[in-house]
């Protein structure tokens, strides 16, 4: 199964329940992707730009972004960016298929 990151940023809302309400917030998030056919691998917060990050698998990127709509359309992020993952053998393939592209492609103003 494809595996994605999210960063995400909580609303100024979403911190003052928290601050009021401490909950499982990982529990939350593990329900919502399940629910969809996703599993959530890992969740951090951070002191960063970013509020937290999530990795997770799913069956592909239309899933992964029902879980992204379905959690903004709450209001209780102000940002939630997804991005699939690769690993070391799908670089390789995405490398040959960039070398093989690039043979045929012709740039602005240039030609073969």
């Amino acid at each position: 199964m494809p595996k994605y990151l999210a960063t995400f940023t909580y609303s100024v809302g979403s911190w003052a329940r928290m601050t009021e309400s401490p909950g499982d917030r990982i529990e939350a998030v593990r329900k919502i992707m399940e629910a969809i056919g996703g599993q959530l691998e890992c969740m951090y917060w951070c002191a960063e730009t970013e509020d937290g990050l999530t990795i997770a698998d799913f069956p592909d990127s239309v899933a992964s972004g029902a879980v992204q709509a379905a959690m903004f359309k709450t209001g209780a992020f102000q940002s939630i960016d997804v991005k699939e993952l690769i690993n070391k053998q799908q670089l390789q393939a995405k490398l040959v298929l960039a070398r093989d592209a690039g043979q045929v492609y012709e740039a602005p103003g240039q030609s073969r």
